[in-house]
């Protein structure tokens, strides 16, 4: 099929260089018509900006990662925690979900097709290393059950890295985050792990940027959240996010975070977390969040189960995608939640609570490499220049290796 990225080989210095200034320009033209008539109190009308929809999400390809074995390490099972580096136009991915070690590989030219073999394959730009420089079980000391990876974040010069308790039963997780050099080789210069945020459980997981336009206004540069994991009581029965200063991690004990969105217990997301219903229910897995610039759409990414509830093993439920014993609601979809972030500024602003804010929208989205039924997206990650989105399918390639597919975000 017909390769339709305007950058077949990835952009060069230049063309980034062209977009980067584009956009520059547009953002130095949105602050200056914020000022006029503001009296020297910058202040800002954003709520005309448009809300994305489904069409507005426009499939490009995908590309294979690399398929080595790096001192017994690979991608195989892995693909979480997605993170775009412009610096190198490339993606920083976890590795094997056991290992938990992250690597930094290139994009290559992107294609449409069907058939894995016509995929072109990444390359490493850095291999697998442990981000947290073996520093990830100060995350929650006391933990028997493993400390994962939940993101990762470029900003400035630095690599930010969040981590959380898998199976966390005593509530026992008192920190989320890492800051470090984006050299992973690099072994001196980790900070943390600190608290961002109150509850480090709403916090800990995937993490992305905000646009310009909206930092002054939802007071920060960075976004950082979690959903939905093993003991869902101690986490957000639903999308959970909040704003926050990377560069406050080495300069605060406790990071602070403004919460945008939550859900309690008390409060889910939708009907019930064992109810069929598009919103929420124990089989919902959100795994990355992106805020597209020019438009006031924040967008979680993730799973869903559609169908019945049902508590058991696979076979029990009538689930041929995950045989083990848990939670099932077969068949799963790749879902989007689309917030508008306008009801978002109204949490920041004391409005309202952040469990009354529900979704504008909620659209499910296709994938071509049909390999599996589990549905598991690994992450997400956003370039604000070339406005591709970066989604990481789980298990969509063979070896149980990760496809990354690239859709092209509308720009209104």
């Amino acid at each position: 099929m017909k390769n339709r990225s305007l950058f077949p080989h990835g952009p060069t210095i230049l063309e980034y260089g062209l977009g980067f200034l584009a956009l520059r320009g547009a953002l130095l033209l949105q602050i200056l018509l914020m000022c006029i008539g503001c009296n020297g109190d910058v202040r800002a009308d954003i709520s005309d900006a448009p809300l994305l929809s489904k069409d507005d999400l426009v499939y490009l390809g995908a590309f294979r990662v690399p398929r080595k074995d790096i001192n017994r390490n690979t991608f195989s099972y892995g693909g979480r925690a997605l993170a775009f580096n412009p610096v190198n136009n490339s993606l920083f991915i976890m590795g094997h979900v056991k290992n938990q070690l992250t690597a930094e590989i290139s994009i290559p030219q992107i294609i449409d097709s069907v058939r894995r073999d016509e995929l072109k394959t990444a390359e490493f730009i850095q291999p697998f290393h442990d981000p947290t420089n073996g520093r990830r079980h100060l995350i929650d000391p006391g933990d028997r059950n493993g400390i994962r990876i939940g993101g990762h974040l470029v900003h400035g010069d630095r690599l930010y890295v969040s981590a959380y308790a898998y199976y966390d039963a005593n509530g026992s997780q008192k920190a989320s985050h890492f800051a470090r050099p984006q050299q992973l080789a690099e072994t001196d210069l980790l900070t943390g792990p600190v608290p961002v945020g109150r509850r480090v459980h709403f916090t800990s997981g995937y993490m992305g940027t905000v646009p310009f336009e909206w930092q002054a206004l939802l007071g920060g540069p960075a976004l950082t959240g979690n959903c939905c994991r093993s003991i869902i009581s101690k986490h957000s029965f639903g999308p959970a996010l909040s704003v926050f200063d990377p560069e406050d991690i080495g300069r605060e004990e406790r990071v602070a975070a403004t919460t945008l969105v939550h859900y309690t217990s008390k409060n889910p997301l939708g009907p019930g977390e064992t109810s069929k219903n598009p919103f929420f229910n124990r089989t919902t897995r959100i795994e990355g969040v992106a805020f597209p610039n020019n438009t006031r759409s924040v967008l979680f990414f993730g799973k869903h189960g559609t169908g019945e509830f049902c508590y058991g093993s696979g076979s029990e439920c009538g689930d041929p995608a995950r045989s083990q014993k848990g939670n099932h609601a077969y068949p799963y979809t790749y879902q989007v939640w689309a917030y508008d972030a306008t009801d978002l500024l109204r949490v920041k602003r004391g409005k309202t609570q952040p469990y009354r804010v529900l979704p504008y929208e909620i659209w499910q989205i296709e994938l071509p490499q049909k390999v599996n039924t589990s549905h598991g997206i690994g992450g997400v990650a956003f370039d604000p220049v070339t406005r591709n989105l970066y989604i990481s399918q789980i298990r969509g390639d063979i070896k149980h290796l990760p496809l990354i597919h690239v859709f092209r975000v509308a720009n209104p």
